[in-house]
Order: C-alpha cells, then structure tokens, then sequence
C-alpha cells in the first residue's frame, strides 16, 4: 500500500523536513515516493516549490493535525532520480560543509525538468590515443601497485620525517606523481579497465569542461556505450537523461568535471582525479564542496579506490604523501619519443611591448621547423587598468572594487565580477589630462602585437571571450591540434592537461600576475601554473622550448618553476606555511557577510567575531576585517576566518556560533560560510 503523507527537503538553508500528503493528478493518487521531486506549496504565498521526498509516512509528525498537512501538487518525475545513498551524501554535506541537506542534494542532481536525448560517446575511432600503448615499467609498477589495491609501507625518508604509518582500515589512496608527458592518463584508463572487468563502475574527474571533450573523446573510444559524460555545457534536460541512464545502471564509467563525483553509478569501484591540484574542484557557491574531499569519503563509505594524479600536487595532497596517508606513484619521464622542455626566464621591464626579443625569435624558429606555439596569459582583454598620471584617478567599477578591462573588440571598459561596461574616457574624467590611459595588458593586446609581428602565421585565442558560443573552445582546440592554427593564444584554459603534438614552444607572456593576489596560496598557484603550461611543449619531440616573462627575475617562484623543481618548492613553501600556520598545517572555516549597506555590513561581522568567543584550545581567528575585493556587485564584503588545527573542534565552534548568529539575523545581510576555504580574496 502506498504512503500517504511524504518528507520533503528544500533548497534553502535551513536543515529541517516538511511534511506533505499525497494528491492526485487526473483522479488518481500521484506516483509520489522517495528519491522523486515534486512540486508543492511552500511558505507564506503558497509558491509552487521544488521539493525532494527523502522518506515516507503513514501518518502526520507528532503534533501536526491532519488538516494543517499540504497536498503535493504535482510529481515531477516518472521513476526515482536519488535514493538513500545520495541522502545520506548529502547529509554529510550539510554537516561538512554546514549548510542545509536541501541545498546540497540540489547541488547533485541535475535541474532539468524534462529528459532531452544526449549523443552517447562515439565507439570507434581510428585515433592513435585510442588505440592501448606499451606501458613503460614505471607505468606498469604503478598500475600493479593499484589493481593489487594494497599500500606499500612508506618510504624511510618519508617515515623518519613524518613518524607516521600506514594503518589499515579505509581503501588506500594513490597518487599518481609525474612530470607532463609522462603517461598518467594511460595509467588511469588500464585502471579503469580492470575495476570494469571486476564488475565494478568507474567515475573520472577532470577539472575544466574543455579536458572534459579530451577525456571523454580517449574514455568513449576506449570503452564505447559503456561510458557517459555529465558537465555544465549540457543542458539540464541533457544531463538528467544521462543520470537517469546511469542510475539504471546502463552507464558504468562517467567523466566529468566537479560535480560528476555525485553520479549515481552503481558499484563504484574507483575514483580516478586527474589535475587534481586544479582549484576548479572547488565549489564557489554554496554548498561550497570539494570535489576531492567529497570523493575521499564516497570511497571510504563505498569502499573504492582513490586515484589521484598531477605534474604538481596540491600543498595537501604533497604533504599526506610525505606523510605516508596517500601513497605515491613515480612516473618520471615522459613517453611518446618526448623529453622536458628547455625552460628559459626573461626579463620583461625593458622591453617595448608584449613580446621579448626571445619570445619572437623561437616564434619564428618554431614556425620554420613547421612547429606550433602557445602563448599563455591569465588576463583577457585588451589592457586592465586605466590611469592617469597627473593627478592619479583610476577607473573602476560602479559597483566592485576593481579596474575596468578595457576590451577593444567591443568597444567598452567591462569589469570582469559583475559584468558592468562602459566607454573608455577620452580624457582623464577628474583633471582632463590628455596623458591619461590604458595600462597593462591582455589577451586582445597580446593577439594584436602577434598578428602585427607576425602576419603570415594563423593565430587564434582561447579565453572566455572567445568560447562563449556552445562548441567554441572545443572547435578551436581541434582546430590547433589538427595543424590548422601556429599560434594559440590564450588564458589558463590552455595550460591545464591538454595533449598538442605539435607544440614546440611555450610562451608564458608575463608570470607574475598571480603573486601580486594577497591570497596564502598564490605562490602555489602561480608555481603549479607556469609548471603546467610549460609542460605542454615538448611532448613527442625532444626540442621543446618554453620562454617565461617576468618582472620578478631572482624570485624563488619563478626560478623554482623554471627549473621544474616541485620538490624544492614544497619544502621552501610548507616550511612558510607551517610558519604562518596556514594550511595544510591547520584547517579553517571562512564566514564572509555581504550587504548593500557598508554600515550593515560591519555590524554583522563584528557581531559574528563577538558571538565566535571563546574559541577551541589551540584555535585562533583572522579578522574580523574587509574582505581583499571588498565590494563586489555592489555588495559591501567582510570576512573573519576561524583557524585551527583540529577541524572537529573548528566545526563545534562554527555550529555553535551559527545558531547564535540566526537568532539576530539581519535579514539585509548574506552570510556565506566556506569550510577549507581555497581562496581567501
């Protein structure tokens, strides 16, 4: 006999159920039950609202009469499109990252309201990267090491330096170590193969939708029908039809970006993250989840394995190696005929324009072998800051406190927060000045110097200008692998994962641009950045050449990356963190409040820091205080930070401090809360 009454969760932040009786739709009773959505009456308009039926009842909660129950109004789905297990996900979420189990089971399940057909991957394919290679012996030690699924103890170093020991009880964790080129993909696809072979499914995380196209293009000709991709450029209905597929089982290995860790496949038997230092596995919006600790405990409550992979690892993930909790895999030479790039710092600060002396002439001595180049700068536009010399005036935003962009193909000055435009002054707005203008550089200005130098090449860009249309990043990238294109230009898009053959030279236009951010990890970032880009030249030719530009010759992290030196630049920046107490020395919980009223604003935040005290043995706080881009869409930011080394004992004081702070809550002020926070900005 079918139920009568349904709990329901809701997107929004409160942890709480509500109850709903069952209707009926054309005379009969709705097809309601667990793990369908439904649309019913909520809040003090009776708004039609998306709900999800997380249990079922014979009767009204304690204490409810009857009469006060609603009627579901209708039942969007025709079969069940979550179960218990996703539940219980989500209730980890929620705990985890503190935010609301409605929220964080609507971050899992595609929105779509209507299942559309979705092209499945093709199955064959005369492409070599198809095709299974030789694996080289440390590709097959490492493929061994996870198919047997056991940890080796760690090594001595490793175990005089950290004191720590491998213990049995969750299903280890490995870490595939190697520089660019080295064959990690081979390495994770044989995984995969045998983990199907068991019987078991696979999911593949990849950080950015434009390595999803890669990946999914290897995965479907690999494994044909078998395999399913899930990303943000489907349509919701697109990618509700693929999870409904999954769920049924049709599905049994998926790759995709982030939020492809929840697809509901059956039997999960190994999580594979490639890039995984990449910070686009972090969530921006609440829930803010990561991708990686999300997968640590599915693998733990469903007792997969966890393959994780990187040129350069996360600060994290470096230190549980050397801690001997996640065991590393050496691959360190690349394969395919290729050999690590000669790598080259220049000084930027006496040039005229964009391009060094030494960027043009291996330019042209790549375009005359018949060879490719990519140029990579992390900053679209044209130029991003406009000054005036005489009396100081800057142009910035009406609403966030940053520069405007000016980018010349449209002919406006475009801030890149909250999407605000207007022209570009003539002349100094404040004093009139004639001197006044734009400074630095972008994307756009960067593509204009190389197409005046060099005329007779085909160059095109890859930014979020450029691949806004549906398709466009994937068109151009085919296009510059298949040889159509010498020059390709363009921001972090280029830098992460991709495979190119015909890439000699690498140009990094100018690598200081992520070390002047006040962020903890900026030094990471730009380190892990100018390793990955330059690691795209060379690949199957042992002549790659990579010219880094900077204002910083001397500075460790330029001359670390240069050198490919990963091991050095751990110990000089964990040393510095462990110093500072930063992660991953401690943890930390990031409360931001925003408000339209800079006043509001303020009394919130410093109400949050007072409601904070007293705080855990060994924790301390960070603020209260502006946040670095302190306003943002017009919004007024502040933030304080609460740090520790234990985060059970952060999350107790976190709890606590929320449920004091909702009792006074003002209603025109957001508060966001972001667990191991991954930017501070």
């Amino acid at each position: 006999m079918s139920a009568a009454y349904f709990d329901l969760i809701f997107d929004i932040p409160a942890d709480q159920m509500f109850t709903y009786r069952a209707g009926k739709q054309a005379g009969k009773k709705t097809e309601a039950a667990v793990g369908k959505r439904v649309m019913v009456p909520f809040g003090r308009g009776g708004r039609d609202t998306l709900g999800y039926i997380v249990a079922e009842r014979e009767s009204p909660p304690a204490g409810v009469a009857e009469s006060a129950v609603k009627t579901i109004r209708r039942v969007v789905d025709k079969e069940p499109v979550f179960d218990n297990r996703d539940i219980g996900i989500a209730r980890w979420m929620a705990a985890y990252y503190l935010c609301g189990t409605g929220q964080a089971l609507a971050a899992m399940i595609p929105s779509g309201r209507r299942m559309t057909s979705y092209p499945a991957l093709p199955a064959d394919s005369e492409d070599l990267a198809a095709v299974p290679l030789d694996l080289s012996g440390e590709q097959r030690a490492a493929l061994d090491a996870i198919c047997a699924g056991v940890p080796a103890p760690p090594r001595r170093a490793e175990k005089a330096a950290s004191g720590a020991v491998q213990s049995a009880g969750p299903p280890p964790m490995f870490y595939l170590y190697g520089v660019t080129g080295s064959g990690k993909t081979e390495v994770f696809l044989r995984a995969a193969e045998s983990t199907l072979k068991a019987d078991k499914s696979v999911i593949y995380l990849v950080p950015e939708i434009s390595l999803t196209h890669q990946t999914a293009d290897v995965i479907g000709r690999r494994f044909g029908g078998a395999a399913a991709t899930l990303h943000s450029g489907m349509t919701p209905g697109a990618r509700l039809a693929e999870w409904v597929r999954i769920r049924r089982g049709e599905v049994r290995i998926v790759v995709g970006p982030r939020s492809a860790i929840f697809a509901p496949v059956r039997n999960l038997g190994l999580v594979i993250i490639d890039e995984e230092h990449d910070g686009s596995y972090k969530s921006g919006s609440t829930p803010r989840y990561h991708a990686r600790q999300t997968a640590v405990r599915r693998c733990a409550v469903e007792g997969a394995l966890l393959v994780m992979g990187s040129a350069t690892p996360s600060a994290e993930a470096w230190k549980l190696m050397a801690d001997g909790a996640i065991r590393r895999l050496d691959l360190s030479r690349r394969l395919s005929g290729g050999a690590m790039p000669q790598i080259k710092a220049v000084n930027l600060a006496q040039t005229d324009g964009c391009l060094t002396r030494e960027l043009k002439e291996e330019i042209a001595a790549a375009a005359r072998a018949g060879r490719q180049s990519i140029l990579f700068l992390n900053r679209r536009g044209f130029a991003y800051f406009y000054h005036c010399p005489s009396c100081g005036y800057e142009q910035t935003c009406r609403h966030c406190s940053v520069s405007l962009t000016w980018h010349k193909s449209r002919g406006r000055a475009l801030c890149h927060y909250c999407g605000y435009s207007e022209p570009p002054p003539e002349a100094c707005p404040r004093c009139g000045s004639l001197q006044a203008g734009y400074r630095g550089f972008g994307t756009e200005m960067i593509e204009e110097e190389v197409r005046r130098t060099f005329p007779e090449l085909r160059v095109v860009r890859a930014d979020a200008d450029t691949a806004g249309k549906k398709g466009g990043l994937a068109k151009t990238l085919d296009m510059f692998r298949s040889g159509e294109v010498d020059i390709l230009l363009g921001t972090q898009m280029v830098a992460k994962g991709l495979n190119f053959p015909g890439v000699r030279l690498v140009g990094v236009i100018l690598a200081d641009t992520g070390l002047q951010l006040p962020d903890f990890r900026a030094a990471e970032r730009t380190f892990s950045l100018i390793v990955q880009v330059a690691g795209r030249a060379g690949r199957y030719f042992p002549d790659g050449k990579v010219i880094v530009q900077t204002l910083r010759m001397g500075d460790p992290v330029i001359t670390r990356s240069c050198a490919l030196d990963v091991e050095g630049f751990f110990a000089s920046e964990l040393a510095q963190r462990r110093q500072l107490n930063f992660p991953p020395y401690t943890r930390l919980i990031r409360f931001t409040v925003r408000s339209k009223d800079s006043r509001r604003a303020d009394e919130a935040i410093n109400r949050l820091a007072s409601l904070a005290l007293p705080l855990p043995p060994g924790a301390d706080m960070l603020g209260p205080a502006e946040c670095p881009l302190n306003i943002i869409a017009g919004s007024h930011r502040r933030h304080l930070i609460l740090r520790g080394p234990q985060m059970g004992a952060l999350h107790a004081a976190a709890g606590t401090l929320l449920s004091r702070y909702d009792k006074g809550r003002d209603s025109r002020v957001r508060l966001e809360v972001d667990v191991d926070p991954v930017s501070v900005l």
